[in-house]
């Protein structure tokens, strides 16, 4: 199967949550390692650009280091406090995980830290959640004409894929340095926004140069070094894993939770092929979900949410219902509390800034954000 026509090797596998939690994970440290340079026929940036495009993926298994410093503040807990999702997002901290892929009907992931081991299986249309530390799993069956779910990114083809959508006259794509990742000889692919308000400097591909699969990406924020986010591969396999890798055994005295359907499906995933987030003339935007535009194209494009009356919005008088969700809601205060107060033509709220974004908060009720300076969500802001 194509690797990028497959929208990124388990792209469903991970769910997009409402903040950032940090659960644990190993002591890697900096950039992660490679071999000498290899000796590699030169190839142009078209030339590995058609490479990844044509090439074709059946199988991998393999385990993957995830590596995320986007210098956040203290928001640790905040997501899994609010909402109790189990498998949390990879969107700070570093983590190990163990990845096989036979298809799109037959996909596993194992997030591996400190606490133990949280997986999610994919067996044709049966979907498995499952966590050791609480000894409960949740299964779901999959409608037939089931579309992939959105999630952050689980492998590096997925979080190449996505950058590479973004290629256009904004982009300048080059050709980088050959290396190493997991044993394999790997040629680099640079892409370079041209639009200087954004934060992002460098995001860099390395491509195996036989398989012409992403086997490591980086995510570098201007003005950093190091790599603001980091997902490689250090070990892989390329042989289609056996049927068994991707059946759930249940383990002695699992709790299982069956989802009936309801538009969600385990740990947060939104309905696959769903109206979520759609919004607009007949978008038959849930009446709770935020009304969310667009400003600005590439590599500066601001989201825009207006979350509606003023107990939706961050630290309003709505919270999750029970201790977790009093105990998210005051935790999200705080942070909130300690943000920048900022204020201009277009009024006044609240700035959240790291290495790679910008979020504003205002006052009225809505939410800015991209990879951009905070001037261009000032100036979004008044559109």
């Amino acid at each position: 199967m194509p690797v990028l026509k497959n929208r990124a090797v388990l792209r469903w596998l991970v769910p997009v949550t409402a903040g950032v939690v940090v659960v644990g994970g190993g002591a890697l440290v900096g950039t992660f390692a490679a071999g000498a340079d290899p000796a590699l026929p030169p190839r142009t940036a078209a030339q590995l650009l058609d490479d990844l495009r044509t090439s074709r993926l059946d199988g991998l298994s393999g385990t993957v280091v995830q590596r995320a410093d986007l210098g956040l503040p203290p928001l640790a807990g905040l997501a899994g406090a609010a909402g109790g999702t189990e498998l949390t997002s990879l969107l700070t901290g570093t983590h190990t995980l163990r990845v096989w892929y036979a298809g799109p009907q037959r996909q596993r992931l194992a997030l591996l830290d400190t606490l133990g081991e949280r997986d999610v299986l994919r067996d044709g249309r049966d979907v498995w959640t499952w966590s050791s530390r609480t000894n409960t799993a949740s299964h779901r069956t999959l409608p037939a004409d089931a579309a992939e779910t959105p999630s952050a990114p689980a492998t590096p083809a997925d979080a190449a894929d996505r950058a590479l959508a973004a290629i256009d006259p904004s982009t300048a794509v080059t050709v980088g340095r050959s290396s190493t990742v997991a044993g394999r000889s790997v040629y680099e692919l640079v892409l370079t926004p041209r639009d200087k308000d954004s934060l992002v400097h460098q995001v860099r591909i390395a491509l195996d140069a036989k398989e012409h699969v992403p086997l490591r990406f980086e995510l570098l924020a201007d003005g950093v070094q190091e790599p603001a986010v980091e997902v490689a591969f250090t070990q892989v396999d390329f042989r289609t894993p056996d049927a068994d890798q991707f059946r759930f055994n249940p383990p002695p005295g699992v709790r299982v939770t069956e989802d009936k359907g309801d538009g969600h499906g385990p740990a947060g995933m939104h309905r696959p092929g769903g109206d979520h987030g759609k919004s607009g003339p007949g978008g038959d935007r849930p009446g709770n979900a935020p009304d969310v535009r667009t400003v600005g194209t590439g590599w500066t494009t601001v989201l825009v949410a207006k979350l509606g009356a003023a107990g939706d919005t961050p630290g309003g008088s709505t919270a999750p219902a029970g201790a977790a969700g009093a105990a998210g809601a005051d935790m999200l205060g705080k942070v909130l509390g300690d943000l920048t107060k900022v204020s201009g033509d277009w009024g006044s709220g609240r700035l959240l800034t790291g290495k790679l974004f910008s979020v504003l908060l205002t006052d009225d009720g809505r939410v800015l954000a991209g990879l951009v300076r905070p001037e261009r969500l000032y100036a979004a802001a008044t559109v």
